[in-house]
């Protein structure tokens, strides 16, 4: 590997929380690897990141496929990009009643949010320490870890996972000069309620009260680069979560069906 140019690789990093981390990253020098699913999303991306001056190399594939982490990591390193920067962000839900919803969808999202998340994780980890474990991890978790999350169980539990085994790959790989970070954004305002079908739950009425997703990667980022283990995005989630480590999972789940229904329920 080419160890003297450096890149940043973000997963899902043509549209949201993975577009900003983008812009922040490549205002602040970060050579670019950008993966997603739309050619036309990742070209148009590059455009807006040409005037930074950073090299931009953008990698058009589906983490939905099991097969297409693998292939992501081995093309990068059959190009000789040298990834000192993990960026997981790519991430999807699906809202419903559990025994309503689709299971192929579901597993799709485990795939997604979890599986392609942890071989990232280990393929990259593993040249960062061959490299002499200069490297940085961010991990897209969710304040949704925090909680059970009915109305949305399987998404909540993969976010239950992700923050989990970031925490835990932050203790084995301390000593050996890799940061690992875990960005717990709450409601924010992109394009992931669309697409998990939410658009009429309760939560997401009030447009509001969504946070800004270019806010969320700038906090993302200086934590990474200071070294914190995890950062909650926005005083009202740190004020959720506080109020959550202290309720009993039962309540909890209670309270989170009720703000999570649809709203003409």
């Amino acid at each position: 590997m080419n160890a003297l140019k450096k890149y940043t690789l973000i997963t899902g990093g043509s549209l949201g929380i993975g577009r900003e981390l983008a812009h922040v990253f490549a205002q602040n020098g970060h050579n670019l690897i950008l993966v997603a699913r739309s050619r036309q999303e990742l070209d148009d991306v590059r455009t807006e990141l040409s005037s930074t001056g950073v090299d931009i190399i953008t990698i058009e594939k589906d983490l939905f496929n099991p097969g297409a982490p693998f292939e992501l990591h081995r093309q990068t390193t059959e190009q000789n990009l040298y990834v000192d920067i993990l960026v997981n962000n790519a991430g999807q839900g699906l809202y419903g009643l559990f025994e309503n919803t689709n299971i192929d969808r579901e597993l799709a999202i485990i795939q997604l949010n979890i599986a392609s998340l942890v071989v990232l994780t280990k393929l990259y980890l593993q040249d960062m320490l061959a490299q002499g474990g200069d490297g940085k991890i961010l991990n897209l978790s969710s304040i949704a870890s925090k909680s059970p999350g009915p109305w949305q169980s399987v998404y909540h539990g993969t976010k239950a996972f992700v923050q989990s085994f970031t925490e835990a790959l932050r203790s084995e790989v301390k000593d050996e000069g890799i940061v690992v970070t875990a960005l717990l954004p709450g409601a924010t305002d992109t394009d992931f309620f669309n697409k998990a079908g939410m658009t009429d739950s309760k939560a997401v009425q009030d447009k509001s009260q969504l946070a800004d997703p270019a806010q969320v990667a700038r906090d993302g980022y200086r934590a990474l680069m200071n070294n914190a283990d995890m950062i909650i995005s926005g005083f009202k989630n740190k004020v959720n979560v506080a109020m959550n480590n202290l309720t009993p999972d039962d309540l909890a789940a209670d309270k989170m069906k009720q703000q999570q229904k649809p709203a003409d329920s």
